[in-house]
């Protein structure tokens, strides 16, 4: 369920809405209709409804995506696939829910500001060493005797 503050609006776009730009909203947004641009609200939920076809990017709080969207997402908080969603880009978010049956193509990241710690190159040591040596083959024996206890 989304979290927008109680007091902030909540903007229905229906299928209808072609629009071909950038939409900018506050507060809750369930968006079914097509857009050729970016959607960005910082501090928004946004719902990408059944209808909804979106070709651009996306940034927000929270995501919900039951459509389709082509294009890299950015969710702050959480972004959940629905089993009917068909997402073709890049994902992140700090945390990512995605159902049975819905569709993903693309790299994911999880958690951004620790995934980025993680990811950076190491600078290399030119005094470094090998924490294990390999060990001597081993060698058969010529002529193994018994041994008696």
């Amino acid at each position: 369920m989304p979290s927008a503050s109680p007091n902030a609006s909540k903007n229905v776009l229906t299928r209808d809405v072609n629009i071909e730009g950038t939409l900018r909203f506050e507060g809750e947004c369930i968006f079914d209709g097509t857009i050729k641009g970016e959607i960005v609200s910082p501090n928004g939920v946004l719902t990408v409804g059944n209808s909804a076809n979106i070709n651009g990017e996306v940034k927000v709080k929270e995501l919900t995506i039951c459509g389709k969207v082509l294009g890299n997402v950015t969710a702050s908080e959480k972004c959940e696939l629905k089993s009917s969603a068909q997402l073709e880009g890049d994902l992140k978010a700090q945390r990512i829910v995605i159902e049975d049956g819905a569709c993903f193509v693309g790299k994911s990241e999880v958690s951004p500001g620790k995934v980025g710690k993680f990811s950076e190159p190491q600078p290399r040591n030119s005094n470094h060493h090998p924490a294990a040596v390999p060990a001597e083959p081993v060698r058969k024996a010529s002529n193994p005797s018994p041994t008696v206890a």
